[in-house]
């Protein structure tokens, strides 16, 4: 899935401003916001790490828009090629016409870029990020015969999930070492309650139970869960209960059905939701 051009900035929205009505909540929990804003200063690509679902992707959406740049988004997946990012020749109106991928447009545009689960794509299409990540910063299309040299303007940023690697999923020590890199985890618990409360508007004394339960589901990975429960998940149990569903049934919709199959796992979760809610 591709989102070729989701700007999250309103017109005349001047680069830094803190306008809360342009600008995706995110609550930072450390200096990841700092690191960004350098990286983007000195042209650095930016790669995060981090488990599903612990705000990496609302992290970028949060920073393009404090710096007023548009965001150009590709959700990887096994059969993303490099022509997915740089373009194609298509068929339009009877002519044979170039339309510029979604890499492309950014570097044209001096856009943000982001690959979310870079991992997933193939093998070739990191091997056209290679030029834009090192002190060249071009973007060579080769169907075209273009060069295109990346403005001051332009960042390249690609997140995965370090748990889900193996040896036919990884990223090449050379291409890893082509970027500065930020590892995300879940928030703190009290800034992980804050969240829930802002993005579910559950109030936040009724989130905390939501994180201690949240903190002995995460303590069962690898032991019963492959996954563990993610912010996300907790604000979606959070939503369920703002509009009136029982707790117990929140969970079981938002907590217990989506990260298991096996029956004793989920009636286990089920006894730690009941020991949590009462």
């Amino acid at each position: 899935m591709i989102d070729n051009n989701t700007n999250q900035t309103k017109p005349g929205m001047t680069p830094d401003r803190t306008d809360t009505e342009c600008i995706p909540f995110y609550r930072p929990s450390g200096n990841e916001c700092a690191l960004f804003e350098a990286a983007y200063r000195k042209g650095l690509p930016l790669l995060i790490k981090g488990p599903t679902g612990c705000g990496k992707t609302r992290f970028v959406m949060h920073m393009a828009a404090r710096l007023n740049r548009p965001l150009h988004t590709v959700s990887c997946h096994d059969d993303l090629t490099a022509a997915d990012l740089t373009g194609r020749y298509l068929l339009q109106g009877g002519e044979t016409r170039w339309v510029d991928g979604p890499l492309t447009r950014a570097v044209r545009e001096g856009g943000i870029c982001y690959l979310d689960e870079v991992v997933e794509a193939r093998k070739d299409v990191t091997v056209v990020l290679h030029p834009l990540t090192d002190d060249r910063r071009i973007l060579p299309l080769e169907r075209t015969g273009e060069l295109l040299r990346a403005p001051q303007s332009f960042m390249l940023v690609a997140s995965y999930n370090p748990g889900y690697q193996n040896i036919l999923k990884s990223l090449k020590p050379s291409t890893r070492q082509r970027f500065v890199s930020i590892s995300f985890d879940f928030p703190p618990p009290g800034i992980e309650a804050q969240i829930i409360a802002a993005e579910s508007g559950l109030p936040e004394s009724q989130c905390a139970p939501l994180v201690n339960l949240a903190q002995r589901l995460r303590a069962l990975k690898d032991v019963d869960l492959e996954e563990v429960v993610s912010t996300r998940l907790l604000i979606y149990c959070a939503m369920l209960m703002k509009h009136g569903i029982d707790p117990h049934q929140a969970a079981d919709a938002a907590l217990v059905e989506p990260l298991c199959d096996d029956p004793d796992v989920m009636q286990g979760l089920r006894e730690l939701i009941h020991a949590a809610f009462g």
